[in-house]
């Protein structure tokens, strides 16, 4: 079935360093094994997986007139996505994160905030929701609840489905900060520590189920290796991660997030398409940023079906 997004918010360059031990002393040096740009972003990176997967896909937001916007661009196009709606702020610099990625797949991370903080609803388009099937908003709170929950209210309204990842660790101030987007959202997908933070709940499931009574349809929840957890009215449901060697977990989160939207396109029930998430965040995980890997949804139906 053809899925055509509107991938609203957060675009990022990340700039990953493979092969990082330690940070050298002082200002020595030291010779690392690849250095690769990819993009990235709760909106960006769910754009360039959702293009792998065979959804339309134009990105809406904000990024600089620097060279690092150009770069930007010019990654998502070559991945198929249509940047039309990215407008170009020239007092801000773009999005971007630098990597250093250790031997077990573990990335801290260095972030500057740049144009996405400098992204209002005034920067997009009437037409935004002609001829789209899909919205998803990532990083409602650089837009504030309210008017998240106003772009996101009008796609509902016009008959498209609604989806929401969110950027900031969780606690209970970004919460009530994001609150009045939660009701005009079918889909939150958040990771753990998010949920966790968020409510307070002793348990995962527990703080899932507490997003519901907010007012969203359903939360799938990422946790990491031991994959995701889908919480809906008729109940909670655990689908296992993919047993993998990992490269890299950037971008897993973002790839899961495609994954479950395009098996729900499909038709599938909430519970496969978390499968079809976590299959497509094994393929990203396998190598380095949110761009790895060679799949299709081929590729990534036949090995949710081998479960």
């Amino acid at each position: 079935m053809s899925m055509s997004v509107a991938a609203v918010g957060v675009h990022v360059l990340d700039t990953h360093v493979l092969g990082i031990e330690s940070i050298p002393e002082g200002s020595d040096g030291q010779l690392v094994e690849t250095i690769r740009m990819s993009p990235a972003g709760t909106a960006g990176g769910t754009a360039v997986v959702l293009a792998r997967l065979g959804a339309t896909v134009r990105s809406y937001g904000a990024v600089g007139t620097d060279p690092v916007g150009d770069t930007l661009l010019s990654l998502l196009t070559r991945e198929g996505v249509d940047v039309g709606g990215l407008v170009r702020k020239p007092d801000s610099q773009t999005s971007a994160s630098v990597l250093p990625v250790r031997s077990n797949g573990d990335r801290p991370a260095w972030h500057c905030i740049g144009a996405n903080g400098a992204f209002t609803l005034d920067d997009l388009p009437t037409d935004l929701l002609d001829g789209i099937t899909h919205l998803h908003l990532g990083g409602p709170e650089f837009l504030g609840g309210e008017a998240a929950g106003e772009l996101l209210a009008r796609a509902r309204a016009a008959g498209v489905t609604t989806s929401v990842d969110v950027l900031a660790p969780g606690d209970p101030d970004m919460l009530a900060w994001i609150a009045g987007a939660l009701p005009h959202t079918d889909y939150l997908l958040p990771n753990d520590e998010q949920v966790l933070g968020f409510t307070g709940a002793a348990s995962l499931a527990e703080g899932a189920v507490a997003l519901l009574e907010h007012g969203v349809g359903c939360v799938a929840v990422t946790q990491g290796a031991k994959g995701a957890l889908v919480a809906t009215t008729s109940g909670v449901v655990e689908v296992p991660a993919f047993p993998i060697e990992v490269v890299d977990t950037t971008g897993c989160g973002d790839a899961f997030s495609a994954g479950f939207l395009r098996g729900l396109s499909l038709g599938r029930t909430p519970a496969e398409a978390a499968r079809l998430g976590c299959a497509t965040a094994a393929q990203v995980a396998q190598g380095l940023g949110t761009d790895a890997g060679s799949y299709d949804l081929d590729v990534v139906t036949d090995l949710a079906a081998l479960r």
